[in-house]
């Protein structure tokens, strides 16, 4: 089956059409700037990236067109008709406690989406455009929506509540929900495929680190704890995320400076992170350079990453009463070795011991943990769209 894989956001639109049984991309590129000018980048398998800076792209619906376009192009196209593409499966970041799996959407599926929008108010109405667009110009193609929060609906109470006054969940749905599920899901299969066990048996913790980072309790192949909450500024410090913070702290804060709760927002959300406890960057290739330089802030941020990362990594293993490998994945967990070695240290306690040599690799799935490691640590590149594309196909078939 090929299967069109759509991620679209406020202003731009990334996709991929892939085979999920042979885990071949036949192409991939991403639509920018919709709405404004319009920047087109289209790559098809084997050959070079066709970039066109000048495609009109008013709505998504042109970027959707000139997508179809490229696939079918006679010069370039990867597929002979529209045709070929048996289903596509959207990513959709929020899908409150409705959806615990991927499904195939219908109008009571979309309106249950836009019912999650006040949840994810600058990601859930540009995935819902993105899926219109493709219905209007696909009418008898499946469409599948695979939310990023389904993975982590098998969570406890204990995990998933917060000590609030309880009316706010029962009225308002107040809650931990956690992100990157679809990242989370996939590494933690790969994991077990590697160990050779079945998922089943396994305790493992996910850790998705990047410009956005989250980190995973999976127990039995089931999410039952993470570290977003009921949205994704909670948790870890991330680029320009906060994380977790005394909420006492706003008030201070706002109240000092004059600031309103959305300039608070603002700073949580957009300066915070290690870009603002650094003063450098949000880019963690930028902290390194500046740390390897002198700079104490740059390398502040790195450690306070990383000791943020290995507290949760501690506090999962106690959760889940113990841990049978921890994965590193997304940008950071799988290009930086540096992070990588700053996490384990100091987890040598639980059995967790990492191998210097393998740990010096980038972008590959392997072991990096020593040979007589009773705790695996294992570097898995994670891939969102090949399980948003499995999913997709068992749906529609």
């Amino acid at each position: 089956m090929n299967i069109l894989v759509i991620n679209a956001g406020s202003s731009s639109l990334k996709y991929q059409l892939l085979n999920p049984e042979t885990q071949q991309v036949l192409a991939k590129g991403l639509c920018e700037r919709i709405g404004i000018d319009g920047k087109f980048t289209y790559k098809p398998e084997g050959k070079q990236a066709v970039k066109e800076a000048d495609v009109a792209m008013p709505t998504h619906s042109e970027a959707i067109k000139a997508v179809l376009d490229a696939l079918v192009d006679p010069a370039n196209g990867v597929i002979g008709s529209m045709k070929e593409i048996d289903a596509v499966g959207h990513r959709v970041v929020h899908g409150g406690e409705k959806f615990a799996k991927s499904v195939l959407i219908t109008e009571e599926v979309m309106a249950a989406i836009e019912e999650c929008n006040p949840l994810a108010p600058l990601h859930n109405p540009a995935n819902i455009i993105g899926i219109k667009a493709c219905q209007a110009l696909m009418p008898s193609t499946p469409m599948v929506a695979v939310f990023d929060t389904a993975f982590h609906q098998t969570m406890p109470a204990a995990a998933y509540m917060y000590a609030l006054p309880y009316e706010y969940y029962e009225k308002d749905k107040v809650r931990r929900y956690g992100f990157h599920g679809t990242s989370h899901k996939y590494v933690t299969q790969r994991a077990a495929a590697m160990l050779g066990r079945p998922i089943e048996e396994l305790k493992l913790i996910s850790c998705h680190l990047g410009n956005g980072s989250s980190i995973a309790a999976v127990d039995g192949g089931k999410s039952v704890d993470t570290s977003m909450g009921f949205t994704p500024l909670a948790g870890l410090p991330m680029g320009t995320r906060c994380g977790d913070i005394d909420a006492g702290i706003l008030q201070y804060l706002m109240n000092k400076y004059g600031m309103d709760i959305d300039k608070m927002l603002n700073v949580l959300n957009k300066k915070s992170g290690v870009e603002g406890l650094s003063c450098v960057s949000s880019d963690f290739r930028d902290l390194e350079s500046a740390a390897g330089k002198g700079d104490q802030k740059a390398a502040l941020a790195q450690e306070k990453f990383a000791y943020e990362v290995r507290k949760y990594v501690g506090a999962y293993a106690a959760a889940m009463g113990g841990v049978d490998a921890v994965i590193f994945t997304a940008g950071v967990g799988e290009n930086d070795k540096t992070i990588r070695s700053m996490v384990c240290k100091g987890l040598e306690f639980m059995g967790l011991k990492l191998d210097a040599s393998a740990n010096d690799v980038r972008g590959e799935e392997t072991v990096i943990s020593a040979a007589d490691s009773r705790v695996k640590v294992l570097l898995i590149p994670t891939n969102e769209e090949l399980m948003i594309a499995i999913d997709t196909a068992a749906l529609a078939k």
